[in-house]
């Protein structure tokens, strides 16, 4: 005796898929390419930087929150979160958070809570929400003591390069293609531009 008929099983899965949030992704298979290419490209080149400044171990915070925002910005080039406020002011604040909340709450457990808790609020009212801010935050207590020691000159080396970077091949590899360009406006510009002539 069966327990479920195939009707049955696929309703189940039908929603399941519903309830986890699994939507049918009508992305073509190009697309994917160029956001995986765009990526690879944007994080290779942060890597060289961020190692001019850090070993491979005390890297890997801060390699990952910018992994994180090449996902966002190849893979979803005209999303809110991806554009270059967001970017920018998301890694910035969150990471001057992340220093003050180092430099003045001993407890390590409260200063990296307190950071990445003042990143999102701060994130939110200043209108560059950008969730890979949060592990700058993270990476600014939790870092080691090469980015203890730097302070306020993390800013500038490596965040600042490694924001430069993402965003700049983002520019002029999503130029590339005329469906993708960034950020958003360039896009939508593009489109308004085409349905007028």
């Amino acid at each position: 005796m069966k327990l479920f008929d195939k009707t049955q099983i696929r309703y189940i899965l039908s929603e399941s898929k519903k309830y986890l949030g699994i939507e049918a992704n009508s992305t073509s298979k190009t697309e994917k390419i160029i956001s995986g290419i765009g990526a690879m490209i944007g994080i290779l080149l942060c890597q060289i930087v961020t190692l001019q400044y850090f070993n491979t171990d005390e890297s890997l915070l801060l390699i990952a929150s910018m992994g994180a925002t090449a996902t966002l910005i190849y893979a979803l080039p005209h999303g809110a979160l991806s554009q270059p406020w967001s970017v920018f002011g998301g890694h910035f604040i969150s990471a001057i958070i992340g220093i003050l909340s180092y430099q003045y709450i001993p407890e390590s457990l409260l200063a990296s809570s307190v950071a990445v808790g003042g990143a999102v609020l701060a994130m939110y009212f200043l209108r560059c929400l950008h969730p890979p801010g949060g592990a700058t935050a993270l990476f600014c207590t939790q870092g080691g003591e090469t980015v203890h020691a730097l302070g306020f000159n993390f800013l500038i080396e490596p965040l600042l390069q490694n924001v430069i970077i993402l965003l700049g091949v983002a520019v002029i590899f999503n130029g590339l293609f005329s469906w993708r360009r960034y950020p958003a406006h360039l896009h939508f510009r593009h489109v308004k531009n085409q349905s007028v002539s």
